[in-house]
Protein backbone atom coordinates (compact mmCIF):
# COMPACT_ATOMS: atom_id res chain seq x y z
CA UNK A 1 0.00 0.00 0.00
CA UNK A 2 1.17 3.20 -1.05
CA UNK A 3 2.35 5.39 1.94
CA UNK A 4 1.00 9.32 2.10
CA UNK A 5 3.51 11.42 3.73
CA UNK A 6 2.67 12.73 7.40
CA UNK A 7 4.16 15.90 8.56
CA UNK A 8 7.62 15.58 10.24
CA UNK A 9 7.58 14.97 14.31
CA UNK A 10 4.73 12.53 14.25
CA UNK A 11 6.33 9.21 13.48
CA UNK A 12 6.41 7.72 17.43
CA UNK A 13 2.51 7.83 17.41
CA UNK A 14 1.94 7.04 13.71
CA UNK A 15 4.39 4.74 12.54
CA UNK A 16 1.80 1.48 12.95
CA UNK A 17 -0.94 3.27 11.32
CA UNK A 18 0.39 1.56 8.09
CA UNK A 19 0.26 -1.46 9.35
CA UNK A 20 -2.99 -1.22 10.89
CA UNK A 21 -5.13 -0.53 7.76
CA UNK A 22 -3.55 -3.36 5.86
CA UNK A 23 -5.60 -6.01 4.66
CA UNK A 24 -6.06 -8.73 7.54
CA UNK A 25 -4.49 -6.93 10.07
CA UNK A 26 -4.60 -8.25 13.78
CA UNK A 27 -5.85 -4.70 14.33
CA UNK A 28 -6.45 -5.33 18.22
CA UNK A 29 -2.81 -6.90 18.49
CA UNK A 30 -0.91 -4.05 16.45
CA UNK A 31 -2.73 -1.29 18.49
CA UNK A 32 -1.97 -3.14 22.24
CA UNK A 33 1.52 -3.48 20.83
CA UNK A 34 1.96 0.08 19.96
CA UNK A 35 0.32 1.54 23.04
CA UNK A 36 2.92 -0.27 25.05
CA UNK A 37 5.86 0.78 23.20
CA UNK A 38 4.18 4.62 23.94
CA UNK A 39 4.56 3.49 27.36
CA UNK A 40 0.74 3.88 27.79
CA UNK A 41 -0.98 3.21 31.53
CA UNK A 42 -3.86 0.40 29.38
CA UNK A 43 -6.11 -1.56 30.32
CA UNK A 44 -8.50 -4.23 28.28
CA UNK A 45 -12.18 -4.67 29.42
CA UNK A 46 -14.14 -7.02 27.73
CA UNK A 47 -17.80 -6.68 27.91
CA UNK A 48 -20.10 -8.82 26.03
CA UNK A 49 -17.48 -10.12 24.19
CA UNK A 50 -16.32 -7.10 22.56
CA UNK A 51 -12.83 -5.96 23.88
CA UNK A 52 -12.32 -2.49 24.81
CA UNK A 53 -8.97 -0.64 25.04
CA UNK A 54 -8.86 2.14 27.75
CA UNK A 55 -5.95 4.21 28.33
CA UNK A 56 -5.70 6.28 31.75
CA UNK A 57 -3.70 9.07 33.22
CA UNK A 58 -0.14 7.99 34.36
CA UNK A 59 -0.81 7.88 37.99
CA UNK A 60 -4.49 6.30 37.78
CA UNK A 61 -3.70 2.62 39.23
CA UNK A 62 -5.22 -0.54 37.16
CA UNK A 63 -8.18 -2.14 38.20
CA UNK A 64 -6.67 -5.28 39.64
CA UNK A 65 -4.23 -3.60 41.89
CA UNK A 66 -7.58 -0.69 42.89
CA UNK A 67 -9.38 -3.84 44.00
CA UNK A 68 -11.48 -3.62 41.19
CA UNK A 69 -13.00 -0.29 41.71
CA UNK A 70 -13.01 1.63 38.66
CA UNK A 71 -10.78 5.11 38.45
CA UNK A 72 -12.88 8.16 38.38
CA UNK A 73 -15.97 6.83 40.43
CA UNK A 74 -18.67 9.32 41.30
CA UNK A 75 -16.80 11.99 39.11
CA UNK A 76 -17.23 13.99 35.82
CA UNK A 77 -13.93 13.01 33.74
CA UNK A 78 -13.08 13.70 30.08
CA UNK A 79 -14.15 10.66 27.85
CA UNK A 80 -12.74 10.60 24.60
CA UNK A 81 -13.82 7.53 22.35
CA UNK A 82 -13.17 6.34 19.04
CA UNK A 83 -13.74 2.76 17.63
CA UNK A 84 -11.16 0.65 16.61
CA UNK A 85 -12.60 -1.42 14.08
CA UNK A 86 -13.87 -1.30 10.34
CA UNK A 87 -15.89 -2.51 8.02
CA UNK A 88 -14.65 -5.86 6.07
CA UNK A 89 -13.26 -5.31 2.67
CA UNK A 90 -11.90 -1.14 3.97
CA UNK A 91 -8.50 -0.30 4.99
CA UNK A 92 -10.99 1.97 6.73
CA UNK A 93 -8.02 4.75 7.22
CA UNK A 94 -9.61 7.72 7.74
CA UNK A 95 -12.91 5.32 9.39
CA UNK A 96 -12.18 5.26 11.68
CA UNK A 97 -8.20 4.41 12.41
CA UNK A 98 -6.61 7.78 12.00
CA UNK A 99 -9.28 9.25 14.69
CA UNK A 100 -7.55 6.15 16.81
CA UNK A 101 -4.22 7.56 16.73
CA UNK A 102 -4.96 11.24 16.95
CA UNK A 103 -6.43 10.46 20.18
CA UNK A 104 -2.93 8.40 21.17
CA UNK A 105 -1.52 11.68 20.20
CA UNK A 106 -3.85 13.16 22.38
CA UNK A 107 -2.65 11.28 25.31
CA UNK A 108 0.85 12.17 24.74
CA UNK A 109 -0.12 15.78 25.05
CA UNK A 110 -2.35 15.33 27.67
CA UNK A 111 0.41 13.38 29.77
CA UNK A 112 3.31 16.13 29.10
CA UNK A 113 0.53 18.88 30.60
CA UNK A 114 -0.49 16.98 33.70
CA UNK A 115 -3.58 16.78 33.02
CA UNK A 116 -5.40 14.15 35.29
CA UNK A 117 -9.07 14.34 34.55
CA UNK A 118 -9.33 12.16 31.25
CA UNK A 119 -10.03 8.68 29.79
CA UNK A 120 -9.69 7.46 26.48
CA UNK A 121 -11.56 4.80 25.15
CA UNK A 122 -10.97 2.45 22.02
CA UNK A 123 -14.34 1.13 21.46
CA UNK A 124 -15.14 -2.14 19.54
CA UNK A 125 -17.83 -3.31 17.67
CA UNK A 126 -19.17 0.45 15.86
CA UNK A 127 -19.91 -0.62 13.17
CA UNK A 128 -22.93 -3.37 12.19
CA UNK A 129 -23.56 -6.15 10.08
CA UNK A 130 -26.81 -6.82 8.12
CA UNK A 131 -30.01 -7.42 10.76
CA UNK A 132 -27.58 -5.78 13.75
CA UNK A 133 -29.48 -3.37 16.17
CA UNK A 134 -27.57 -0.53 18.10
CA UNK A 135 -28.63 -2.82 20.98
CA UNK A 136 -25.92 -5.15 19.17
CA UNK A 137 -23.33 -2.05 19.04
CA UNK A 138 -20.15 -2.36 21.72
CA UNK A 139 -20.92 0.89 23.01
CA UNK A 140 -24.37 -0.01 23.89
CA UNK A 141 -23.33 -3.01 26.18
CA UNK A 142 -19.92 -0.41 27.52
CA UNK A 143 -23.10 2.15 28.59
CA UNK A 144 -24.07 -0.25 31.06
CA UNK A 145 -20.67 -0.94 32.36
CA UNK A 146 -19.76 2.64 32.21
CA UNK A 147 -23.05 3.26 34.61
CA UNK A 148 -22.31 0.47 36.73
CA UNK A 149 -18.74 1.52 37.37
CA UNK A 150 -20.35 4.97 38.65
CA UNK A 151 -19.19 7.37 35.67
CA UNK A 152 -22.74 8.10 34.18
CA UNK A 153 -21.40 11.90 34.91
CA UNK A 154 -18.59 11.31 32.32
CA UNK A 155 -18.53 13.79 29.86
CA UNK A 156 -17.90 11.61 27.04
CA UNK A 157 -16.79 12.78 23.47
CA UNK A 158 -16.47 10.45 20.66
CA UNK A 159 -14.67 11.36 17.57
CA UNK A 160 -14.78 9.50 14.23
CA UNK A 161 -13.53 10.03 10.90
CA UNK A 162 -11.42 12.83 11.55
CA UNK A 163 -8.89 12.51 8.90
CA UNK A 164 -9.80 14.31 5.79
CA UNK A 165 -10.40 17.89 6.07
CA UNK A 166 -10.31 20.94 8.01
CA UNK A 167 -14.06 21.63 9.01
CA UNK A 168 -15.19 20.39 11.92
CA UNK A 169 -18.49 18.91 12.14
CA UNK A 170 -20.61 18.97 15.42
CA UNK A 171 -22.70 15.91 15.33
CA UNK A 172 -26.39 16.77 15.44
CA UNK A 173 -28.00 13.01 15.06
CA UNK A 174 -29.01 12.84 18.96
CA UNK A 175 -31.33 15.58 18.33
CA UNK A 176 -32.94 14.28 15.31
CA UNK A 177 -33.07 11.12 17.26
CA UNK A 178 -34.56 12.77 20.29
CA UNK A 179 -36.95 14.99 18.51
CA UNK A 180 -40.23 12.85 19.19
CA UNK A 181 -39.41 10.56 21.76
CA UNK A 182 -41.07 10.44 25.05
CA UNK A 183 -38.98 8.74 26.98
CA UNK A 184 -39.01 9.68 31.00
CA UNK A 185 -35.27 11.00 31.35
CA UNK A 186 -35.31 13.24 27.81
CA UNK A 187 -34.67 16.49 29.31
CA UNK A 188 -32.16 15.48 31.35
CA UNK A 189 -30.28 13.79 28.26
CA UNK A 190 -30.85 16.43 26.39
CA UNK A 191 -29.38 19.28 28.70
CA UNK A 192 -26.28 16.72 28.66
CA UNK A 193 -25.77 16.50 25.13
CA UNK A 194 -26.32 20.74 24.87
CA UNK A 195 -23.45 20.90 27.70
CA UNK A 196 -21.53 19.24 25.89
CA UNK A 197 -22.10 20.63 22.36
CA UNK A 198 -21.51 23.75 24.32
CA UNK A 199 -18.07 22.59 25.65
CA UNK A 200 -16.79 22.22 22.08
CA UNK A 201 -17.98 25.12 20.40
CA UNK A 202 -16.35 27.14 23.49
CA UNK A 203 -13.01 24.87 22.98
CA UNK A 204 -12.81 25.55 19.26
CA UNK A 205 -13.60 29.33 19.55
CA UNK A 206 -10.67 29.59 22.47
CA UNK A 207 -8.68 27.52 19.70
CA UNK A 208 -9.62 30.40 17.17
CA UNK A 209 -11.05 27.45 14.99
CA UNK A 210 -13.14 28.85 12.09
CA UNK A 211 -15.14 26.24 10.02
CA UNK A 212 -17.21 24.71 12.53
CA UNK A 213 -20.72 23.16 11.50
CA UNK A 214 -23.44 22.03 13.58
CA UNK A 215 -25.35 18.90 11.41
CA UNK A 216 -26.22 15.96 11.45
CA UNK A 217 -23.92 12.83 10.13
CA UNK A 218 -23.99 8.82 10.32
CA UNK A 219 -24.46 6.90 13.46
CA UNK A 220 -21.77 6.51 15.52
CA UNK A 221 -21.13 5.33 19.25
CA UNK A 222 -23.01 7.93 20.18
CA UNK A 223 -26.25 5.88 18.72
CA UNK A 224 -25.38 3.43 21.34
CA UNK A 225 -24.62 4.99 23.89
CA UNK A 226 -27.77 7.34 23.86
CA UNK A 227 -29.93 3.68 23.41
CA UNK A 228 -28.50 3.15 26.88
CA UNK A 229 -29.65 6.31 28.04
CA UNK A 230 -26.14 8.41 28.31
CA UNK A 231 -25.29 11.53 26.40
CA UNK A 232 -22.32 11.83 23.95
CA UNK A 233 -21.27 14.17 21.43
CA UNK A 234 -19.51 13.40 18.25
CA UNK A 235 -17.22 15.32 16.22
CA UNK A 236 -16.04 14.45 12.73
CA UNK A 237 -14.25 16.52 10.20
CA UNK A 238 -14.43 17.42 6.24
CA UNK A 239 -12.76 19.77 3.56
CA UNK A 240 -14.64 23.03 4.16
CA UNK A 241 -15.79 22.76 0.54
CA UNK A 242 -17.99 19.73 1.27
CA UNK A 243 -18.87 21.20 4.42
CA UNK A 244 -20.23 24.25 2.58
CA UNK A 245 -22.23 22.59 0.35
CA UNK A 246 -23.79 19.73 2.73
CA UNK A 247 -24.90 23.03 5.00
CA UNK A 248 -26.39 24.58 1.34
CA UNK A 249 -28.21 20.89 1.16
CA UNK A 250 -29.77 21.11 4.66
CA UNK A 251 -31.26 24.67 4.27
CA UNK A 252 -32.87 24.04 0.92
CA UNK A 253 -33.65 19.61 2.12
CA UNK A 254 -34.32 19.83 5.66
CA UNK A 255 -35.53 15.88 5.38
CA UNK A 256 -32.04 14.93 3.88
CA UNK A 257 -31.08 14.52 7.47
CA UNK A 258 -33.55 11.65 8.01
CA UNK A 259 -31.71 10.16 5.29
CA UNK A 260 -27.93 10.72 6.56
CA UNK A 261 -29.16 9.70 10.19
CA UNK A 262 -31.34 6.22 9.08
CA UNK A 263 -28.23 5.48 6.12
CA UNK A 264 -31.41 4.79 3.33
CA UNK A 265 -29.92 6.87 0.48
CA UNK A 266 -29.82 4.45 -2.27
CA UNK A 267 -31.13 6.69 -4.80
CA UNK A 268 -28.18 8.34 -6.85
CA UNK A 269 -29.43 11.55 -6.88
CA UNK A 270 -30.01 11.45 -3.21
CA UNK A 271 -25.95 9.71 -3.20
CA UNK A 272 -24.85 12.99 -5.15
CA UNK A 273 -25.77 15.71 -2.15
CA UNK A 274 -23.66 13.37 0.28
CA UNK A 275 -20.43 14.80 1.08
CA UNK A 276 -17.63 12.88 -1.57
CA UNK A 277 -15.35 12.45 1.92
CA UNK A 278 -18.72 10.23 3.33
CA UNK A 279 -18.78 8.61 0.35
CA UNK A 280 -15.68 7.06 0.21
CA UNK A 281 -16.07 5.43 3.95
CA UNK A 282 -17.08 1.45 4.59
CA UNK A 283 -15.55 0.45 1.02
CA UNK A 284 -11.82 0.01 -0.48
CA UNK A 285 -11.89 3.69 -1.60
CA UNK A 286 -11.02 4.48 2.39
CA UNK A 287 -7.34 4.58 1.73
CA UNK A 288 -4.66 6.90 3.08
CA UNK A 289 -4.53 9.02 -0.48
CA UNK A 290 -8.00 10.50 1.16
CA UNK A 291 -6.23 11.54 4.26
CA UNK A 292 -5.01 15.53 4.86
CA UNK A 293 -2.25 15.18 7.15
CA UNK A 294 -1.89 19.39 7.21
CA UNK A 295 -4.58 19.27 9.58
CA UNK A 296 -3.91 16.10 11.62
CA UNK A 297 -2.61 18.64 14.45
CA UNK A 298 -6.11 20.52 14.27
CA UNK A 299 -7.88 17.29 15.42
CA UNK A 300 -5.46 16.44 17.91
CA UNK A 301 -5.52 20.13 19.66
CA UNK A 302 -9.16 20.03 19.98
CA UNK A 303 -9.17 16.15 21.23
CA UNK A 304 -6.20 17.69 24.25
CA UNK A 305 -7.64 21.03 24.99
CA UNK A 306 -11.50 19.37 25.06
CA UNK A 307 -9.77 18.05 28.41
CA UNK A 308 -8.00 21.07 29.71
CA UNK A 309 -9.92 24.12 28.84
Amino acid sequence: MKKTSLPSGWAGSYDRFFNFIETGAGRYAILIDHIEKLKLNCSVISVAQNRHIFIFPPDQKSLRASGGVFPFKGQSPYLLCAHYDRVEGSPGANDNSIAVFHLLNAALNLIARGAKNWLIIFTDKEELKAGETLEDQGSFTLAGKIKEWGLEKAKIFNFDCCGTGEAFIISTTTDHILKDSQRPNINRIRKEITALRDHVLVTADNLRFENILLAPTPFSDDAGFLRAGLASQTITMLPSAEAAKYEVLLRRQPDFADLIISGRINDPKEKRGLPGTWKNLNNASDTPSRLTPQFFDRAVRLMTELCVL
